[in-house]
């Protein structure tokens, strides 16, 4: 078991899960129910898989969270890329969101292939 507060790609998840609420929070009201509970409910995903991973017995169980983690961070990725494009965040939010998902992404692959060598 690991305390997932010492992984610095959860650091990473967490701060781009409270950035993705501030920002959905200037959302339109009429996407309460859909766009922004959908990137709200996708980017606290990351984290909390993470911190899910963490807690099991396993490697093998912390990989599968992380492979978890990595589709909802494309999930994430996805939302910020459609919710900009159709004008509802700004372009400084959206560069700013991407850059930060994009690096957690790669620190994530590292730890997910640093797991999947540990494991076979």
């Amino acid at each position: 078991m690991r305390d997932f507060k010492n992984l610095e790609v959860w650091k990473e998840a967490h701060q781009i899960a409270k950035e993705c609420y501030k920002v959905s929070s200037y959302f339109p009201q009429e996407e309460k129910f859909g766009l922004t509970s959908q990137l709200r409910r996708s980017s606290l995903s990351i984290p909390t898989n993470l911190a899910e991973g963490c807690g099991r017995g396993s490697q093998k169980d912390l990989k599968r969270f992380c492979d978890i983690a990595m589709g909802s961070a494309s999930e994430v990725e996805y939302l910020l890329f459609f919710i900009n494009e159709i004008g509802i965040l700004q372009y400084q939010d959206y560069k700013s969101l991407s850059e930060s998902l994009i690096t957690m992404k790669k620190r994530l692959n590292a730890l997910i292939q640093k797991l999947k060598s540990n494991v076979q």
